[in-house]
């Protein structure tokens, strides 16, 4: 059983920074590629960033490129998402995936590929 819960959402102004967290219960965490996707009010799940199961790659959505930084820990069983300079259009519900155990150094861009969800957390960004 994979179980993943997020925290670090809250409401923030234009240009300021949020660190997003996501726990992790599973066995093998180190062969499973995360991901970070969003969900705005009224549109549908978009991918933001992802990371292969030892950190060696990682991969971020055009929109977010140089202002958001994904990483993980896995001795803490923990993945981040560092958000800086945000805007408007960032807010929505943010969720962490988790993929089922892979081999090599395996990122995923749709969310198709993950098999696991947490709830989600918010972040609103005000002007």
């Amino acid at each position: 059983q994979v179980q993943l819960v997020e925290s670090g959402g809250g409401s923030v102004q234009t240009g300021e920074s949020l660190t997003l967290s996501c726990v992790v219960d599973a066995r093998n965490l180190n062969e499973r590629t995360m991901g970070w996707f969003r969900q705005a009010l009224g549109k549908g799940r978009e991918y933001v960033a992802t990371i292969s199961g030892l950190s060696s790659r990682t991969g971020y959505a055009d929109f977010v490129k140089g202002r958001f930084a994904i990483s993980r820990d896995n001795a803490k069983s923990t993945l981040y998402l560092r958000m800086a300079n945000l805007h408007p259009d960032d807010a929505g519900v943010y969720y962490c995936a988790a993929s089922k155990p892979t081999f090599g150094s395996t990122v995923y861009y749709s969310a198709a590929a993950y098999d696991h969800w947490g709830q989600g957390t918010q972040v609103t960004v005000s002007s």
